[in-house]
Formats: C-alpha cells, structure tokens, sequence
C-alpha cells in the first residue's frame, strides 16, 4: 500500500441533511490506517470522532490530502484553502451537477481507496488572481478558481464597463456584468451565460458578457497569461459588486480598477484512474443521450 498518505483531512457541507451518513462512513473506513482531522463544522456530524479540528482556512496546512464531500461550492472553498500549501484534493459529490467533485457516495469506498493507493490521475487547474486599485493602491485581493464576476447590483440599470487585455484596448460594454472565467470555470456561470466550454488542460482565459445591450458582442478567449483590467465608465452613479468565485469584494467605487490575472499558485486535483473530461460532459450535460456512454 502507497505511504504517500499519512494525514487527511475532510471539509463537509455541513448544512446538506445527507452528509453525516456520508462523514460517518468516510470515518469508519479510514480511521483504522490515516490520521484524521475535520473542520469545526463537521466533526460534531460524526459520533464518535476522535481526531483532530481546524478551520478551513487552516486544515490543508495540516493534511496531506484534503477531501472536499459535498457539491462544487463545497469544492471551490476547499481549493482556495488548499492553493498556498500544494495540498491536494479529492471531491466527493452530494450536489447536482458537480464537475470538480467526480466520486459518487455510492462508490467512494472503492474509488477512494484505490487514489489513496496511488491509483489516481493528477491534475494542476491554474487560479485567478484579483485586484483592486484605488488611487494607485491596492485595496483588496482575492483568488478565483472558477470565475471574476463584475455585475451590477441593487439597480434596475446596466453597467458600462471598459475592458483592455495587456493594455490594449478591446472594448467598452453596457450589459449586466461581465465574467472572466478559468478553463475550471468554463462548465460552470460562464456555461450558463453562453460561453464555450474549454477543456482544463488549456492556458486560455475566457471573457462572457452578460445580457449585454449589443446583441454582437460575443464571449471571446484569450491567452491564459493575459493580464485583464476593468474600468467602469464614469457616469452618475455605478451600482456594482466584484465576485471572486462565491466570494463577494464590498465596497467597490466608480473611480476603481479591477486588474485580473492567473495567480502563481494552482491547485491539484486527483482523479479515480480512468477519469475522461469528455464522460463529465457526456453524463453531466446528458449529451449523446440514447447512445453507449
């Protein structure tokens, strides 16, 4: 048996009514060979746990795999967590779609033992890393592994947003917002919003406007080394929030500007061996449906 993993640790949604039974088994089946720690929330789900809590923020400091149990926003929180410390992470679904999080409870026993066995396929997703200036200084960061999302917000009205890739100019929209997207986050908002999916091995940055008043502006993908800035186009008032992933950045003013590029840090993902993007999409999209899988 692999010694790769000594340490794991687990990050529940805890507010999901199906997760304990889920937890509980997961405890069960691995207490007897790893050490295991949970995060705060979780661990009072499992009856007689007996190991060791800390905070998200802090779990994948202490693990030498992280598994992430419940749907993509389960996931998401978990790999913002696990990016500054190379800790990677497994994904066990509970939620619907769930793109990222690919071992099912029905067979996580299996699937799950045999990636602790060094039976798995690694992969690196790269993140965005986002800022915001104010004066020429830098008011707030944040990392992104799915998408930045600039959107209007608490008003009826559009936004109007000025957009240059490596400072070159590329155009000035009246929509809803606009998303800037990883090739992670491509099946995910930016699906939603009629962009293209981008297999995740690819270094591309894609932009989606949404709902924007000029129906021939259109998604476009650019080099994943891009450096993206946003300026807002000074009208009376703007109404507006910057959204990394589900995380919300408060406070942004009309004079601001949001520079947007892949963060040095990434994060690993692994896969049951065998694992194929184009299945996801096949069962996940219900593509080819009538047709052998």
């Amino acid at each position: 048996m692999s010694t790769e993993f000594k340490s794991i640790g687990i990050f529940g949604k805890h507010s999901d009514p199906k997760i304990a039974q889920t937890l509980a088994a997961l405890y069960q089946h691995l207490k007897p060979q790893y050490e295991l720690m949970l995060d705060p929330s979780s661990a009072p789900l499992i009856s007689d746990f007996s190991g060791k809590t800390h905070p998200i923020e802090d779990l994948a400091q202490h693990c030498d795999v992280l598994i992430a149990v419940g749907g993509d926003g389960t996931f998401l929180t978990a790999a913002r967590a696990a990016a500054g410390c190379n800790t990677p992470l497994i994904g066990i679904n509970l939620g619907r779609l769930g793109f990222l999080v690919d071992i099912s409870p029905k067979e996580v026993i299996t699937k799950l033992s045999a990636i602790l066995q060094g039976q798995y396929r690694k992969e690196q997703r790269f993140l965005l890393h986002t800022k915001i200036i104010r004066e020429q200084t830098i008011i707030h960061e944040e990392t992104a592994v799915n998408e930045v999302v600039i959107h209007r917000w608490v008003t009826p009205s559009m936004i109007e947003l000025k957009t240059s890739i490596n400072g070159v100019y590329l155009n000035t929209q009246r929509s809803d917002g606009l998303i800037i997207s990883t090739p992670t986050g491509s099946t995910a908002y930016a699906l939603s919003a009629g962009g293209p999916i981008i297999h995740p091995s690819l270094n591309a940055l894609l932009l989606v406007p949404l709902n924007p008043h000029t129906l021939s502006n259109r998604p476009i993908v650019v080099d994943g080394s891009s450096e993206i800035e946003i300026n807002f186009v000074k009208t009376k008032e703007v109404n507006a929030q910057v959204t990394c992933d589900h995380i919300a950045i408060p406070g942004v003013l009309i004079s601001d500007t949001i520079l947007i590029k892949k963060d040095p840090k990434t994060i690993t993902i692994l896969h049951p061996e065998g694992h194929d993007f184009f299945h996801s999409l096949r069962h996940k999209l219900n593509w080819s449906s009538g047709y052998p899988s």
